[in-house]
């Protein structure tokens, strides 16, 4: 039970964007004298170094009454500050490893790869060598503005092992400051595209819950009632843009960032992924009992041996231009192959 209680916890860590970083808020007190906002932060949070406190900064990360501040201005009395910044490092040791990358854009401050299924994003409870983490910190060797001792680099946001798709990844604290903002702050646009069993009633719709751990199952994740302590706000858009009668093709587009968000949602709504095996979707959920069905369908989880779920696009706001990045992906050949086969038995 310990056992798989630490793989859950490792589990949330790697796969949640929103609790990656601390929200701290500070009320100056009526006393206070002026000072320089960087000091004044860095005597309030213990693992923030005066470099780390400058980068949220520039970053504009940093609000005083609620307005982004300048790095020079000095805390007032009863000034409100708020600063948002990722989690300290751990002393993990990551293993640079040559391990081929599909990068769709790379500049100076921040790359975006196009993760495959079944590649995990860090290395955790059985998975230390193989990851993503472990790919990026063999690229970006010698670079000397790149943060090696950070275990997270330059990961804002993750996905799960067995999903595909689009990540961004920071070069540069300033880089990763800035863009962590927008996954905080919900700015980011994230569209995935998944196959789901049966066809949902409303063709289009917003699914707005709370999720926290599962109590009966610390690996999953659960819907929570909205009184209950524990369960995080999570909101996801849904639109069918195909159906099979059995399956259907559905695009989700995230508002918030939980852990499994979309793969829970889905299953609240009594669609579960296709072929995930964590909430359900490993079974013949819809269809016939017949044996020829029954054996279309394990063929279909040959096909696509994960759940079928896949960040297709990414929109963001350059760190350094200012320019509204926007970047798609076409779906992996599994879930490509796996929605042609239902086609072809619909005909």
């Amino acid at each position: 039970m310990i056992d798989q209680e630490l793989q859950a916890d490792k589990l949330e860590e790697e796969n949640s964007d929103l609790e990656r970083f601390e929200h701290f808020r500070f009320v100056a007190d009526p006393g206070q004298t002026l000072m320089r906002i960087d000091r004044f932060l860095a005597d309030r949070i213990q693992h923030a170094s005066r470099t780390k406190i400058q980068a949220a900064l520039q970053a504009g990360n940093v609000l005083v009454n609620e307005k982004t501040t300048k790095p020079n201005y000095k805390v007032k009395p009863a000034d409100v500050v708020t600063i948002v910044l990722d989690y300290p490092p751990r002393d993990t040791d990551i293993i640079p490893q040559n391990i081929p990358l599909d990068i769709v854009y790379e500049d100076d401050d921040l790359l975006v790869v196009n993760k495959a299924p079944g590649m995990v994003v860090h290395p955790g409870h059985g998975n230390f060598e193989g990851t993503l983490l472990n790919a990026l910190a063999f690229h970006f060797a010698g670079n000397e503005t790149f943060n090696a001792s950070d275990p997270r680099l330059g990961l804002v946001h993750r996905i799960d092992k067995d999903t595909s798709g689009l990540l961004v990844v920071a070069k540069n604290d300033y880089a990763k400051m800035f863009l962590a903002k927008q996954f905080f702050y919900k700015t980011t646009e994230r569209l995935y595209q998944a196959v789901v069993w049966g066809v949902p009633t409303e063709r289009q719709g917003t699914v707005d819950t709370y999720i926290g751990r599962n109590p009966k199952d610390r690996l999953q994740m659960a819907v929570y009632p909205p009184d209950k302590e524990g369960g995080k706000h999570a909101v996801t858009h849904y639109t069918v843009l195909e159906h099979f009668n059995c399956v259907s093709v559905v695009q989700c587009q995230l508002e918030t960032g939980r852990t499994h968000q979309i793969r829970v949602h889905m299953k609240h709504l009594g669609h579960p992924l296709f072929n995930d095996e964590r909430y359900g979707g490993d079974q013949v959920l819809k269809g016939t009992t017949q044996a020829k069905y029954t054996q279309f369908v394990k063929n279909c989880f040959e096909i696509c041996p994960r759940q079928a779920l896949h960040a297709k696009t990414l929109g963001f706001e350059h760190p350094r231009t200012h320019q509204r990045m926007f970047f798609n992906s076409e779906l992996p050949a599994d879930m490509q192959q796996l929605i042609e086969k239902w086609r072809g038995y619909m005909l």
